[in-house]
């Protein structure tokens, strides 16, 4: 039996999201119709396209293959749509995951000058601070701090930034600065959630400075920084977050100066995508590009063009 074209073009909507109702949707399909092409696609290439993984759908081998063939049905389709134009191979949807600020700083102007070249392109990002997976049905691309372990995948070391410990000008004016590791323990911390944090690497304020207390913990980096500059008490901050903004001051420079390394994770069968390889690309170059701000070397500087 003959694969199905169309079979193809619905096994890679699958193979973008990870998911038959994502699929569904952008196809315009149902999800029991989806469910029917992929199982009919199976039968016709005589073996599993997908197999469950706690994320949702991954290709098997054989999926990977069909997958690669679904891209080039999917380009010849659009060289027909606009004859006598070559088609750009840089187009569908990549997916990946980042930290708040590097999905903020970097990823986003990255996608964003990218997507003035490929307008076909569209890029999911997903925060969220954590170790690289395991399984990462769905996801192109990580980006994570700290070295990853993981198996199947590709990593590469793509960076590194600066974390410090910052306070707003008007909270040194009511409180004092502190001008030693002992008397910075008499503030509250402004950080990630303790019980929550999930990468080892980020542990430093509670090891540096053990009994510090916590005045406002949180998931997200943006809450540091505008509590920080709220008074709420001493952040530990990225410094090219913090730099941007002139009402927050370093303390302790040579005391707390923690880098950090950003690494990028990417599954075999994704980074043979034009698409997934040239957004690769684009984080490396933005990430290189301002390296001296993530570095806190660019204050009130911008790591954004």
């Amino acid at each position: 039996m003959n694969a199905n074209p169309d079979d193809l073009l619905v096994l890679l909507a699958v193979s973008r999201s990870a998911r038959f109702t994502t699929a569904a949707q952008v196809l315009g399909l149902n999800h029991t119709t989806v469910s029917r092409r992929i199982a009919a696609l199976e039968k016709a290439l005589g073996g599993r396209l997908l197999s469950r993984a706690s994320g949702g759908w991954e290709l098997t081998e054989l999926g990977a293959a069909a997958v690669a063939v679904a891209e080039q049905v999917e380009g010849a389709v659009r060289s027909l749509e606009q004859p006598g134009k070559a088609p750009d191979p840089v187009t569908g949807v990549v997916r990946m995951t980042a930290t708040d600020g590097f999905s903020a700083y970097i990823a986003a102007p990255a996608v964003a000058r990218l997507r003035r070249r490929h307008p076909g392109l569209s890029v999911e990002i997903i925060t969220v601070t954590r170790r690289a997976l395991q399984q990462r049905s769905g996801l192109d691309i990580e980006v994570v701090v700290g070295e990853p372990q993981v198996h199947r995948a590709e990593a590469a070391r793509l960076g590194e930034y600066m974390l410090g410990m910052y306070a707003s000008r008007n909270y040194l004016a009511e409180y004092g600065t502190p001008a030693s590791v002992d008397e910075l323990k008499e503030h509250p911390l402004v950080y990630f959630v303790d019980s929550m944090l999930q990468v080892d690497d980020l542990d430093a304020p509670r090891r540096l400075v053990p009994t510090m207390r916590d005045g406002l913990s949180s998931t997200n980096v943006f809450v540091h920084v505008e509590a920080t500059r709220a008074g709420a008490g001493i952040g530990f901050l990225p410094c090219f977050a913090a730099d941007l903004h002139p009402d927050l001051v370093r303390l302790l420079p040579d005391l707390f100066a923690e880098l950090l390394p950003y690494w990028i994770v990417l599954r075999p069968d994704s980074l043979r995508r034009p698409a997934v390889a040239a957004v690769a690309r684009a984080l490396r170059q933005q990430t290189a590009a301002h390296r001296e701000a993530l570095l806190g070397r660019g204050r009130n500087g911008s790591a954004a063009p």
